[in-house]
């Protein structure tokens, strides 16, 4: 008997070479048996589920995983939240970051996961049931947060908070999109009243077309040329710049919230404005967030640390992009995670910025849509955004003293950040 783990490191010929020569005789097709084998074998081999788990990833059913985010730990630790809860009113505490397919058709420069995680243009493995997925990738979440139930420096009403998870991100790692049962699981989580936030590099349109409502919806563009898109996401497929384009016509189409995520690359893709806005307007997002390329993982064995922009320098680019964005304002910031926000302007209401989630009225319009098919918009489940505006502090200004110097010692450029007087406003302000 052959296992799935032998068989998911096999080639073709060597697979077919362990039957008998009798049975291998009658595989007529060897190509279609093998495909036709591969749809009950697991994703990950023995050697990519170990080096996950090495990084904290807990691997869940066959193709699946989830990983405790810093900010949820931060938030549990009465550290803050991340920017999701400043720009849209997600709770760092009870969100859980997960992904149901770490497979992916991109080999991102900039991406933190490392290369023995599989990769192919089309599912090929076994497709675990979404009631499993749901259930036991909660139990995973959980079991990663028992450590802060007896934690001295742990607020003990931000852990019990997080027992009930209320978000789900579908990124993390790899293209959930591409999962087949991504509807039905979607219809789990929010039964459970778990909102969805789910991010896709942009190669898959058909999946991104037949989507049900989720409560916010991402498509990547990491570059604004054919070119330049080539070099940053080494893409397997040859169409990519078409599917691309053809996944932000269908962005476009979706009358639930949506977002175009741009992760900026200093001195590789922090160019060419007006493309940039071109593509931005073909998708027609709600939201935009400009974020710097993070140098962790093994994204540093492809890219320097000089790659990685000040939050600055983030704010400086984003200040130039709106200019070609007329129908966009910057909204707000996350200078930990070097982040800006942009957001249509149907989103400010009688002069009131309006890009939290009211997540009740979600779940209802949600059901309603489940059980009359009635359709729902983005601006019927909006709240009053707590802090706008840009601070005028940054990276710099969140350095120690030696660090800093140090850093502008070596990047005198960076000497003109250092000035700005500007308070950063109270997160509860207004």
């Amino acid at each position: 008997m052959v296992s799935c783990d032998v068989i998911n490191n096999y080639s073709l010929k060597t697979f077919i070479n362990i039957f008998k020569p009798q049975t291998r005789s009658r595989i007529k097709k060897p190509r279609r048996f093998f495909k036709c084998i591969l749809k009950y074998t697991s994703m990950l081999t023995p050697e990519a589920k170990a080096e996950l788990e090495k990084q904290q990833y807990r691997i869940v059913g066959s193709h699946s995983a989830v990983k405790t985010c810093g900010w949820t730990k931060n938030m549990i630790n009465g550290e803050g939240g991340c920017y999701k809860l400043k720009f849209y009113g997600i709770m760092s505490n009870q969100c859980m970051q997960m992904t149901t397919s770490i497979s992916c058709a991109n080999r991102c420069t900039f991406c933190w996961r490392g290369y023995k995680a599989p990769v192919s243009k089309e599912w090929k493995w076994t497709v675990d049931e979404p009631e499993m997925i749901l259930e036991e990738s909660k139990k995973a979440h959980h079991k990663l947060l028992i450590g802060f139930k007896g934690s001295p420096v742990a607020n003990k009403t931000a852990y019990e908070k997080s027992n009930q998870i209320r978000h789900v991100a579908l990124s993390l790692t790899g293209e959930p999109i591409t999962y087949p049962r991504m509807n039905e699981l979607i219809d789990g989580f929010h039964k459970d009243q778990v909102s969805t936030f789910l991010v896709t590099n942009s190669q898959y349109p058909e999946h991104i077309k037949n989507l049900k409502p989720i409560t916010q919806l991402y498509c990547s563009v990491d570059a604004p040329t054919t070119e330049m898109l080539k070099e940053v996401d080494k893409p397997l497929f040859l169409d990519f710049w078409e599917r691309m384009l053809l996944s932000l016509d269908y962005l476009a189409q979706k009358k639930q919230r949506t977002c175009i995520r741009l992760t900026m690359i200093k001195h590789i893709n922090m160019t060419a404005l007006g493309q940039y806005a071109e593509l931005i307007g073909r998708g027609s997002p709600d939201f935009i967030e400009v974020k710097a390329y993070m140098h962790v993982g093994p994204s540093q064995e492809r890219l320097s640390k000089e790659n990685m922009p000040l939050h600055e320098e983030v704010v400086v680019f984003s200040k130039g992009l709106v200019q070609h964005l007329p129908e966009y304002e910057i909204v707000s910031e996350h200078i930990a995670s070097r982040v800006v926000m942009f957001a249509k302007k149907k989103y400010k209401v009688d002069g009131v910025w309006k890009t939290w989630i009211d997540f009740p009225k979600f779940h209802q319009l949600y059901d309603e849509f489940l059980l009359t098919g009635k359709e729902f918009t983005s601006e019927d489940y909006r709240l009053k955004t707590p802090q706008v505006g840009i601070s005028g502090k940054g990276t710099l200004h969140d350095m120690p003293e030696e660090k800093r110097k140090k850093y502008l010692a070596e990047h005198p450029e960076a000497h003109v950040f250092v000035d700005e007087k500007t308070q950063e406003m109270s997160f509860y302000e207004g």
